[in-house]
C-alpha cells in the first residue's frame, strides 16, 4: 500500500492492525488542519480582546456567524471525498477530475446564499433584537468576511475533502500550519497600524481572515495543480450536471446535520446564559476543552469516510467495514484517554483559563471542574458520533443519519437537558447531561447504522 493506504495491491484485504495504521496516518494532518484552524479562532479572540469588550463582542460574533455559514455549506463538499475515493476504490482515477472541477462549481454556486447572508447581517441581528450598536458593528465585520466566503469553500471545504482522498493530505498539514503565524502577524499589523500595515481597529482582523483564507486557498490549488503526481487527478475536465446533483444528493444531509449540531450547542449556550454570568463562563471553559479534544475524533471520522469509500468502490465489503469499526475504535480510545484526563486532573485544566486562587472565581471553577466531569461522558459518545458518522458517508449514507440527528439533538438531547435544568434544578449540570444524552444516542444509532448496513453489503457479496 502506498504512504496513504489507498492503493490496492494483489495481496489480501489489509489487516486490523494495517487498517489502524492507515486510518491513524491519514487523520493525523487532518487533525493538526482542524487545530490550526482552532487556533486562528483563538488568536483572533485575544488580538481583538486587547481593543476591549465592545470590538471582542462584534467580532466574535461576527467571526461565529461566519463559520456558521460556511462550516454549514462545506458540509455539502463533503460528498466530494466520498466520489473521488469510490471512483479511485473502482480504480476508475479518470473520473477524479470530473468530481473535482465539478466541486470547484458548486463551491461557487454555495457562496452565493453564504454571501447573501453576511451581507444581510445588521439587519438578521436587528430582527432578534440585538442591541443597534452591536448589530451595527457585526454587520460590519461580517461584510468584510463574505469576501472569504468562496475562499472558505475551495480552500477549506472543497480541499479538506478533496486531498486526502487521493493521498495528499499532508498538504493540508503544512499550509495550515504556516497559516496560523501569518494570520496572527497579520492580525496584529491591521488592528494596531504595526509593520507598515494600515490601522484598522477590530475589522483589521476582519481583513487580516479574509486575506489569510485566501493565501490558504491559493497555496493549496498551487500545491495541487503544480505537482506531477497530484496533477493527473485536476486535468482539465467539464462539470457534469448529473455529477453535480449526485454531490448534492450525498452533501445536502450532512450539510443539515452540522446545522443541526451547532444549533443545537448554541441553543444551550443561550439557556446557560440564563442561569448566570458565572454558569455561562464555566460552559464555555468546559465546552473550548471538549471542542479542542473533539478535532482528533473528528479528523478520524474524515479518514473513514474517505476509506470505507475506498474499499466499498473497491469491491471490498469486508475492507470496507473493518475499516469502519478500526476507525470506530481508534476515535473511542483516543476519547476515553482524554476524558480520563478530564476526571483525574480537572482542577488544573480549568487553571489554565482561571486563577484558581481569585476567592471571585471559586463558584465558576468548581462548576466547571464538574461539568469536565460530564464531558468525560460527552467525549466518548462525541467521538463516536462523529466517527459513525464518517463511516455512513463512506457508503454514501447520509440522509438517515440526518434524521437520526435532528431525533438525537432535538427529540432526545435538548428536551432532556432542559428538564434536567428547570425541572430537576441541576442547572448548567442537566444541560450538559442533556448533550450527552442526544450525542449518546446519535452515537449508538450511527454504529448500529453502519454494522447494518456493511454487514448486508458484505452478505450480498
Amino acid at each position: 500500500m502506498s504512504h496513504s493506504g489507498l492503493t490496492r495491491t494483489a495481496t489480501a484485504p489489509p489487516s486490523l492492525s494495517r487498517h489502524a495504521a492507515d486510518t491513524a496516518r491519514l487523520a493525523a494532518p487532518l487533525a493538526i488542519a482542524q487545530l490550526s484552524q482552532m487556533a486562528m479562532s483563538v488568536t483572533d479572540t485575544v488580538l481583538l480582546g486587547a481593543l476591549g469588550p465592545d470590538a471582542l463582542a462584534a467580532g466574535g460574533l461576527g467571526a461565529s456567524l461566519f463559520f456558521v455559514v460556511v462550516t454549514v455549506l462545506q458540509g455539502v463538499l463533503s460528498s466530494v471525498s466520498v466520489s473521488v475515493a469510490h471512483a479511485r476504490g473502482a480504480q476508475a482515477d479518470d473520473r477524479v477530475p470530473h468530481i473535482y472541477w465539478t466541486g470547484v462549481l458548486l463551491s461557487v454556486l454555495l457562496a452565493v446564499p453564504a454571501i447573501a447572508v453576511l451581507s444581510f447581517a445588521e439587519p438578521l441581528l436587528l430582527l432578534f433584537h440585538e442591541p443597534p450598536t452591536l448589530a451595527h458593528n457585526v454587520g460590519e465585520y461580517a461584510a468584510v468576511l463574505r469576501f472569504a466566503a468562496l475562499g472558505s469553500l475551495i480552500g477549506v471545504g472543497l480541499m479538506r475533502a478533496f486531498l486526502p482522498a487521493i493521498g495528499a493530505a499532508k498538504r493540508l498539514l503544512w499550509v495550515s500550519i504556516a497559516t496560523v503565524g501569518i494570520n496572527a502577524v497579520l492580525n496584529y499589523g491591521l488592528i494596531h497600524g504595526a509593520f507598515g500595515l494600515p490601522r484598522l481597529g477590530f475589522l483589521g482582523s476582519a481583513v487580516a481572515t479574509t486575506i489569510t483564507i485566501w493565501l490558504t486557498t491559493l497555496a493549496l490549488v498551487w500545491l495541487l495543480h503544480g505537482r506531477r503526481r497530484f496533477r493527473h487527478f485536476v486535468t482539465a475536465a467539464r462539470p457534469k450536471l448529473p455529477l453535480m446533483g449526485e454531490l448534492l444528493g450525498i452533501g445536502w444531509p450532512v450539510a443539515i446535520t452540522y446545522g443541526v449540531e451547532s444549533t443545537l450547542f448554541l441553543a444551550t449556550g443561550l439557556t446557560i446564559g440564563v442561569l448566570g454570568e458565572a454558569a455561562l463562563a464555566a460552559h464555555q471553559i468546559a465546552l473550548n476543552v471538549a471542542a479542542t479534544a473533539f478535532m482528533v475524533p473528528l479528523a478520524i471520522g474524515q479518514a473513514a469516510n474517505v476509506r470505507v469509500g475506498y474499499w466499498v468502490g473497491a469491491g471490498e465489503p469486508v475492507a470496507a467495514r473493518h475499516a469502519g469499526f478500526v476507525a470506530l475504535g481508534l476515535g473511542v480510545a483516543f476519547m476515553s484517554m482524554s476524558g480520563l484526563a478530564m476526571t483525574i486532573a480537572p482542577h488544573a485544566i480549568v487553571g489554565l483559563y482561571l486563577n484558581l486562587d481569585d476567592p471571585a472565581n471559586a463558584g465558576t471553577v468548581s462548576l466547571a471542574a464538574s461539568l469536565l466531569g460530564i464531558a468525560a461522558v460527552f467525549q466518548i459518545v462525541d467521538g463516536m458520533q462523529a466517527v459513525g458518522s464518517g463511516c455512513l458517508r463512506g457508503l454514501k449514507d447520509t440522509r438517515v443519519p440526518m434524521v437520526a440527528a435532528i431525533v438525537g439533538y432535538w427529540g432526545i438531547g435538548f428536551p432532556t437537558g432542559y428538564w434536567l435544568a428547570f425541572h430537576v434544578g441541576w442547572g448548567a449540570r442537566g444541560l450538559w447531561w442533556g448533550l450527552a444524552a442526544g450525542l449518546a444516542s446519535v452515537a449508538l444509532l450511527m454504529a448500529w447504522r453502519f454494522h447494518r448496513k456493511s454487514a448486508s453489503l458484505v452478505t450480498a457479496a
